[in-house]
């Protein structure tokens, strides 16, 4: 009965992602530029992210922007004292700004921990939809490094260059998370017309003059984080209602609700930020063209193999921002999801939220040192791989490869941690094999192969006694 409750739950977090603003594009262009090919293959080896999403917000312990933004949605509900008038919450939310200080901040224990989970790669949000800059933008005194904030007087109050540097240190690809729509900015939400809902309060085709300030208040911000803050491997562009007219796919729920164009001028922002960082990678989440260089489904995993980039982004907890109680999933879940994933073809990208004082819960910490013991055995199933499109998912069985090898990947059942004496496996097309072994364990391991099946003997010693108790990984190697 308890996991069918886990199991419901589970779907009817995947059905609530889907509701929401983002989704898996339908097509993808394959980029043309060589820097960004081969920034892209470098990219599609490293498998696991770490996402942080970060703001004032963190103080109340509400969700990430959105409790600011008029509509009646689930996630945009708003709580606490000012909760019945939006004016005035707004103002409160905003006022945040003034008591921001958190001194915990300490980026490289950060990164110490997600490089010994085995995660290669780091996205980080420099703003939110809120407006909020959690770097040291001159386009706005909306921002950590303003007098206003008590956080600024501290010697590493330019959080994303810190970050971005602590992680660039420990060898990660760096990237930066960016929100397009501004709902701080006037010339997003124009006070003339107040808001009611996430796009601009007013009509941009009345007032081209005041968008085009919004594009380029856009352009000088993503100007700033490609020139002063070292090498920028990834531009990650949120609030996919914000693109153009033509790019509106009215299939997608979300999208017919977009009330006209809302170009913010792509091809300039790309042109500049490559020059400032050749090879970039541009991720205009939603928006499918040449700007989505890999598509990103959010909380939730595409059904089958994808025959090109993509990455799943997820919360290791409940919230992608922070929640004093929040539960956090269990190693075996957060395993069982990289690995389905990178079985898909795809990246994980999984996110944890520092609190109000610059820490993170230590439930986040335990979790990364119990992925890192798995990865620290088995990471070769995981880097560097392809995605399996022929073998298919079978029971409990994901399959990654690469040139002379098939990792076949059995995710251990709670409850069921005692391996079986015989394992099958269906549908393998081999021309020869020539030996299977258990990463983790030196024992030896019997196979018979025919007609596409594989039949494997596990050693008595290795019955009562596997490598670990969450996911074990066969090796076969072909001759």
């Amino acid at each position: 009965m308890k996991k069918r409750i886990l199991s419901l739950a589970f779907m009817l977090m995947l059905i609530h992602a889907q509701a929401q603003q983002h989704n898996t594009s339908f097509q993808y262009t394959w980029p043309k530029d060589a820097a960004v090919v081969n920034k892209l293959k470098e990219w599609q080896q490293l498998k696991f992210g770490l996402l942080m999403h970060w703001g004032t917000y963190s103080q109340w312990g509400v969700v990430e922007s959105w409790s600011i933004c008029p509509e009646d949605e689930g996630w945009c509900q708003r709580r606490g004292p000012y909760s019945e008038n939006w004016y005035e919450y707004k103002k409160a939310y905003e006022n945040l700004q003034t008591t921001f200080n958190p001194v915990k901040f300490n980026p490289e224990k950060w990164a110490e921990a997600a490089k010994k989970a085995g995660m290669k790669y780091v996205v980080f949000t420099t703003k939110h939809h809120d407006g909020f800059c959690m770097f040291d933008t001159k386009q706005t005194d909306y921002k950590i490094t303003d007098p206003k904030t008590p956080f600024s007087t501290n010697p590493r109050s330019n959080v994303a260059k810190e970050v971005f540097n602590a992680f660039r240190n420990d060898g990660f690809m760096v990237g930066a998370y960016f929100s397009k729509p501004d709902w701080h900015s006037k010339d997003f939400w124009w006070p003339y017309f107040p808001p009611k809902d996430r796009n601009p309060s007013y009509n941009i085709a009345k007032y081209p003059q005041r968008w085009q300030q919004f594009k380029d208040f856009t352009y000088n911000q993503i100007n700033e984080l490609t020139t002063d803050y070292g090498k920028i491997d990834i531009l990650w562009l949120d609030g996919g209602w914000v693109r153009p007219k033509e790019s509106i796919d009215t299939s997608v729920d979300w999208q017919k609700a977009i009330p006209y164009d809302q170009s913010i001028d792509m091809p300039r922002i790309a042109n500049m930020a490559r020059k400032n960082q050749p090879g970039i990678l541009m991720v205009d989440r939603t928006v499918a063209g040449e700007y989505e260089n890999y598509v990103t489904p959010e909380q939730s995993i595409p059904s089958h193999f994808l025959p090109y980039p993509w990455e799943s982004c997820m919360t290791m907890g409940g919230s992608w921002s922070y929640a004093p109680n929040d539960h956090y999933k269990s190693a075996r879940t957060l395993i069982k999801l990289l690995t389905t994933i990178v079985s898909k073809g795809g990246s994980l990208l999984l996110n944890i939220a520092p609190g109000p004082d610059g820490e993170w819960h230590d439930e986040a910490y335990t979790r990364l040192k119990e992925i890192g013991a798995w990865m620290n055995v088995n990471g070769e199933a995981i880097y560097g791989t392809q995605g399996d499109d022929s073998i298919g998912a079978q029971g409990n069985w994901v399959f990654t490869k690469k040139p002379s090898a098939i990792f076949a990947i059995n995710r251990v059942e709670e409850g069921k941690e005692l391996m079986p004496a015989e394992m099958t496996i269906s549908h393998l097309s081999s021309a020869k094999i020539k030996k299977v072994s258990l990463l983790g364990s030196t024992a030896k391991i019997a196979f018979k192969y025919a007609n596409g099946t594989l039949v494997l003997t596990v050693p008595k010693a290795l019955q009562t006694k596997a490598p670990n108790n969450i996911a074990w990984v066969f090796k076969i190697e072909e001759q």
